[in-house]
């Protein structure tokens, strides 16, 4: 019996209707469409704006946009691991919702958060699933409504984050395709760099975190943006090194979308060509947990059986 691998076999999407470009940041901070564009290549960001829905709400239609894509019976699936930094609600499970309302009435499932990894991570939880043998389809999604934690009169956070939801399964594969190998590394000294204050156990919500802003996220910018400009290239270039890729023989870079000078760092260090580094942020910004899944689906018509892709993303935390 050939040694099971987990591949991708069907991807999904879904981002909302509503568009906040940089013009209309302008109105509501200080800030123009060049200065954002030229530090981010960010020119709009789609955002749920709707009242009463949240995360789980992109999720369902990912999820959904996958299984009529694919034409699979969800009731096959085996599990579904909820990637995100942004749940419906604490404690229940936003992951198991969402497996409820799209009739995977078979699986089990969880939310995975580790910030903007949160999905890399999924993909290496999933695949160790599916090579155990242990299950057959995993249904893994990243979804986030940053939207929910973005503090729009603050300039650092406001102009990266957009809302969206991304969607992939995971079946069997006994042809060696799939997935090859992973490289994970995280770091608690980032954990006072990119974070929300409140509503966790060491500082619960009270009037004053809700009036201080607590509750939202903050970053010191140029420190994410050194730690994640080295920490994305330093570990391409080493799965690289790992499974003997060339510049020539990696067809792909499929890298979080937070800032296209940290993708282009990235794709210099490996030594790819920028026409083999895929791109949309300027059409999303950061959707945290999506932006690597909406980058599969965007241009899953460009992919080839064979074809060698590298993953790689940098989170809060540091992940």
């Amino acid at each position: 019996m050939n040694k099971i691998t987990a591949a991708i076999t069907a991807v999904g999407s879904y981002v909302p209707d509503f568009v906040m470009s940089n013009q209309v940041l302008e109105t509501l901070v200080e800030t123009n469409d060049e200065w954002i564009t030229s530090r981010t290549g960010i020119k709009e960001r789609r955002i749920l704006n709707e009242e009463g829905k949240g995360t789980s709400f992109m999720a369902i239609k990912a999820a959904q946009n996958l299984i009529e894509k694919a034409n699979i019976d969800p009731a096959t699936i085996d599990l579904v691991i909820m990637a995100t930094a942004t749940p419906d609600l604490p404690v229940a499970s936003t992951g198991v919702y969402v497996a409820t309302q799209i009739g995977a009435v078979n699986a089990f499932a969880y939310d995975l958060q580790a910030a903007c990894s949160s999905f890399l991570y999924g993909m290496s939880t999933a695949s160790a699933y599916i090579a155990a043998g242990r299950y057959k389809r995993v249904l893994l999604i990243g979804a986030d409504k940053m939207s929910s934690i973005i503090d729009y009169t603050d300039r650092a956070t406001c102009i990266i984050f957009g809302d969206g939801a991304g969607a992939v399964l995971f079946e069997p594969n006994e042809e060696g395709l799939g997935v090859q190998d992973e490289f994970l590394r995280s770091d608690g000294v980032g954990r006072e760099f990119l974070k929300i204050e409140a509503g966790g156990s060491i500082l619960p919500p009270n009037e004053d975190t809700v009036a201080n802003k607590q509750h939202f996220v903050h970053q010191d910018g140029k420190t994410v943006f050194k730690y994640a400009v080295s920490g994305m290239a330093d570990v391409s270039e080493k799965i690289m090194e790992r499974n003997n890729l060339t510049k020539d023989t990696v067809q792909w870079l499929v890298a979080h979308q937070a800032n296209k000078r940290i993708i282009d760092a990235t794709a210099h260090r490996m030594g790819v060509d920028d026409s083999k580094v895929l791109v949309n942020i300027e059409k999303y910004g950061n959707t945290t947990s999506a932006t690597l899944p909406l980058v599969l689906s965007d241009f899953e018509h460009l992919f080839k059986k064979g074809d060698n892709i590298i993953f790689a993303a940098f989170g809060g935390g540091f992940t």
